[in-house]
C-alpha cells in the first residue's frame, strides 16, 4: 500500500463552485473514467495506450469528451429550483463499439451514448459538398459514395430521458447485472426502470409513512448485487442495511435480511444517530461482502451474518472529540464514499485535509495519504501522513487542530483490475498509481 505515486493531476483551473467534482466512476474495463460536477457537466477521460518510446506517459488519462448533461430547472408546481449538479454516474456494460452511461441530478436520469467517428462519406449523387440537394437535371452520371478518413470525433447523444420518477432527491443509481434494468433511489423510495422504457418505472421500496411526522429514517444509498439480478441492498440514516429479494414480492418493503450493529451504550451521545448514518454501500466484486461508510468508520459485512460487521476500520477516530464543532459547521453531515480494489483485498475512503485512507484486509495495515499539489510530485512515491492528538509530535505529523475541514475527499473510485485510483479533491482530479504493487494481491 506504500507504493502510490501521482500518475497525473487534472486541475480544475480557477476555482469556481460549478467546477466542484460531485462524482467519479471508472467504466468496466477501466479504460474510461467519467466525472460529474456541480455545473451539470460530465467529463470523460480515456487512458492512453502504453508506449515504449514515452515511458513517462504510460497509461495517463486524457480528456476524451466533455458535455453538458443537465441544466438548472424550476419546478413551478412546488416553486423549487432543481440544480444541475450531477449526483451519480454509472457506466453500462459495453455491448458494441459505443459506450453508454447513466447520469442523474436530483430528479432526472439520462442515458447517454458515446460513439467515435473517424470517417466521413463523400461522393453523393444527389447532394453537393455542403450537403444541399442538387438540381436533378444536372446529375448526368452515377458514382459510388466512398468513406474518407477524417480527424477522430467523439459524439455524445442523449438516448433516453427518465423523468418524473422521483418526488425527493435522487441519491443513487445502480445498473442491474441483467444489463436491461437499473434502479434509482431517493430519500423514501426506490424505483426499478427498464433501460428502453422512459415513461414508467416500478416502485420496489417505499418507506414513506402515512403521516410524515412519523418519519424516523431515510434511504441514503442503494446498489444491485453484482451477480444476482434479483438481489439489492439499501442503507438508511439509522445505520442499518436491508437486503431485498425481488423474487419474494413486487414491493420489497419487507426485507430478506437486516444488517444492524447494536449500539454500545457507553458511546451513546447527542451525535450518535448522525454519525451512524450510512453514506455509501458497495458490494464486493465477489458479491460475498458489503462495504459501508458512516461518518467515523468503514465496515465490511458478510452477506451471511446480519448481527455485526466482520471488520470495522476507524477512518478518523481523532475527530470524536471534535463532533460538537463539526456539527456547528455542518461537516458532520458530509457524505463520504468508499471503494474496493479489484481483488476485494484493500478498501479506500476519503477524509478531511485532502487525506484519503486505505485498509489492507489481509495484513490489517492501514495508511493515510494526501491528494494535494504540494505533497504530490509526479512519479514520486507518496509519503504516509499521520494525525496526532496532543502529546509528542513527529517531524511530519499534523495536529488534529490544524486540519482543514474545507478540503475533503468525498468521491473516490478504484480501477476495476489495476492499482489505479481516482480522487476528487474539490475541483481537482488526482489519479494515483501503485507501481510497486501494480498486480492485484
Amino acid at each position: 500500500m506504500l507504493g502510490w505515486s501521482l500518475l497525473e493531476e487534472i486541475a480544475g483551473g480557477q476555482w469556481c463552485c460549478s467546477d466542484i467534482i460531485s462524482t467519479v466512476e471508472f467504466n468496466h474495463t477501466g479504460e474510461l473514467l467519467a466525472t460529474g460536477d456541480k455545473g451539470g457537466r460530465v467529463v470523460i477521460f480515456q487512458r492512453e495506450p502504453e508506449s515504449k518510446n514515452e515511458p513517462y506517459n504510460q497509461g495517463e488519462y486524457n480528456v476524451y469528451s466533455t458535455f453538458q448533461s443537465h441544466e438548472p430547472e424550476f419546478d413551478y408546481l412546488k416553486s423549487l429550483e432543481i440544480e444541475e449538479k450531477i449526483n451519480k454516474i454509472k457506466w453500462l456494460p459495453q455491448q458494441n463499439a459505443a459506450h453508454s452511461l447513466l447520469s442523474t441530478n436530483d430528479k432526472t436520469i439520462k442515458l447517454w451514448k458515446i460513439t467515435e467517428r473517424d470517417k466521413r462519406p463523400e461522393g453523393y449523387n444527389l447532394k453537393d459538398e455542403e450537403g444541399k440537394l442538387k438540381d436533378l437535371s444536372t446529375v448526368t452520371s452515377l458514382q459510388v459514395p466512398v468513406l474518407k478518413p477524417m480527424d477522430l470525433m467523439v459524439e455524445v447523444t442523449p438516448r433516453r430521458i427518465f423523468a418524473n420518477g422521483h418526488t425527493y432527491h435522487v441519491n443513487s443509481i445502480s445498473v442491474n447485472s441483467d444489463c436491461e434494468t437499473y434502479m434509482s433511489a431517493d430519500d423514501l423510495r426506490i424505483n426499478l426502470w427498464h433501460l428502453a422504457i422512459t415513461d414508467r418505472s416500478f416502485n420496489i421500496v417505499d418507506i414513506k409513512p402515512a403521516n410524515m411526522e412519523d418519519l424516523t429514517e431515510v434511504i441514503t444509498a442503494s446498489e444491485f448485487h453484482p451477480h444476482h439480478c434479483n438481489l439489492f441492498v439499501y442503507s438508511s440514516s439509522k445505520g442499518s442495511l436491508r437486503l431485498c429479494d425481488m423474487r419474494a414480492s413486487a414491493l420489497c418493503d419487507k426485507h430478506s435480511k437486516l444488517y444492524e450493529e447494536p449500539e454500545d451504550p457507553s458511546n451513546r451521545s447527542f451525535f450518535s444517530e448522525i454519525i451512524s448514518s450510512v453514506s455509501d454501500v458497495k458490494f464486493s466484486h465477489s458479491g460475498r461482502y458489503m462495504l459501508t461508510r458512516d461518518y467515523l468508520t468503514v465496515k465490511v459485512w458478510d452477506l451471511n451474518m446480519e448481527t455485526k460487521p466482520v471488520e470495522t476500520y476507524q477512518v478518523h477516530d481523532y475527530l470524536r472529540s471534535k463532533l460538537c464543532s463539526l456539527y456547528e459547521n455542518d461537516c458532520i453531515f458530509d457524505k463520504f464514499e468508499c471503494a474496493w480494489n479489484g481483488s476485494d483485498s484493500v478498501i479506500m475512503t476519503g477524509a478531511y485535509n485532502n487525506f484519503f485512507r486505505m485498509f489492507d484486509r489481509n495484513t490489517k495495515r492501514d495508511v493515510t495519504l494526501e491528494a494535494s499539489r504540494e505533497s504530490s510530485k509526479p512519479r514520486a512515491i507518496l509519503k504516509p501522513r499521520r494525525v496526532c492528538v496532543g502529546g509528542k509530535r513527529r517531524k511530519d505529523d499534523i495536529s488534529v487542530d490544524s486540519l482543514d475541514f474545507t478540503k475533503k475527499i468525498l468521491h473516490t473510485a478504484w480501477h476495476p483490475t489495476e492499482n489505479i485510483i481516482a480522487i476528487a479533491a474539490t475541483n481537482n482530479l488526482y489519479i494515483f498509481q501503485d507501481k510497486v504493487n501494480s498486480e492485484m494481491h
